[in-house]
């Protein structure tokens, strides 16, 4: 298959990547490079399957050139950052649903119908049901990336519905592991490498999440590539969490660091910060799929990726 990744030179793009050549898929990297790096796609670059186009989802005519001859689309690119999207408002509706858009009309118009889409758990706002399952009752949104989220599911919906595409909704949880660069692990190995010392945490510490390793992450989008379905939404996560303040321990003791650790922001972080996030995964894995990493292996194996590759430290802000 011709597969085309958008935001392929990410985290979890260029694991795709990686897997997707080995299982000897024609891959294209579709990436503006604004958060992805090339160093992600060494390996990739050297094999005659691959090919990267540098290029913005909101250039309708690059994203419309890129899919031509494509099989499916896997679409994660995206804004990811919660925690300040208030100060950039139009931002994840121009680079979340805007971008969706563009990706499903440039499959409309050349004939492509497989499309694996990032959706995120952050759909469920603060749901009364735990572990959440995929049909469960949408609250109020918490926050503008959930909302961008949504939006785009509701377009890929009703692409859907009109028989231009075939598609799989994936609402995951946060990943984890090698080329990790944005989210709390980063954050804390950050400041510790900084000042061993002290560990400032957003929140009590209390907030209870679910993460799940970036190689379990690509393996389930793998095994739903070639699936024709006219719509699925699936989660995908573990049925496992750790509180703030755990997954700073372990963090801490993969470091061999005993900092003073500063809470701020209550209960909350900020804004659009869940307290407990836990999905119901058996959905996806009554077909077949099972997460092979523990969560609290994957924290260690961020943690010494992150050490063992320093300079992404001054390349993330």
């Amino acid at each position: 298959m011709k597969v085309v990744v958008t935001g392929g030179a990410g985290f979890i793009g260029s694991n795709l990547v990686d897997r997707l050549l080995e299982d000897g898929h024609q891959v294209v990297a579709l990436d503006n490079l604004s958060t992805g790096h090339p160093q992600f796609l060494q390996d990739a670059l050297r094999q005659r399957g691959f090919s990267l186009v540098e290029g913005d989802l909101l250039d309708e005519s690059i994203v419309e050139s890129t899919l031509a001859g494509a099989d499916a689309v896997v679409h994660l690119a995206a804004n990811a950052d919660v925690r300040f999207g208030w100060d950039h408002p139009r931002r994840d509706l121009e680079q979340n649903a805007m971008a969706t858009q563009n990706v499903l009309e440039a499959m409309r118009r050349n004939g492509v119908r497989r499309i694996l889409f990032a959706s995120t758990g952050s759909v469920y706002g603060e749901t009364d049901v735990i572990p959440t399952p995929e049909d469960a009752p949408f609250p109020l949104q918490t926050s503008l990336y959930g909302a961008s989220k949504l939006a785009a599911e509701g377009l890929i919906q009703a692409y859907s519905e009109a028989g231009e595409v075939d598609a799989t909704v994936f609402r995951f949880v946060s990943i984890l592991g090698p080329r990790y660069t944005h989210g709390h692990v980063i954050d804390f190995v950050r400041q510790l490498r900084e000042d061993p010392g002290h560990l400032k945490i957003l929140g009590d510490g209390t907030q209870r999440k679910s993460y799940l390793y970036v190689d379990d992450c690509v393996a389930a989008i793998c095994a739903r590539l070639s699936v024709q379905v006219p719509m699925e939404v699936m989660n995908l996560g573990l049925d496992a969490f750790v509180t703030v303040k755990d997954s700073a321990d372990r963090i801490c003791a993969r470091l061999n660091v005993c900092p003073e650790f500063e809470f701020s922001g209550g209960d909350r972080g900020w804004i659009g910060d869940n307290p407990f996030i836990l999905l119901d995964v058996s959905r996806i894995e009554s077909v077949g799929w099972i997460a092979r990493t523990p969560l609290l292996e994957a924290v260690d194996a961020t943690v010494d990726w992150l050490m063992a590759n320093e300079w992404v430290f001054d390349q993330v802000s």
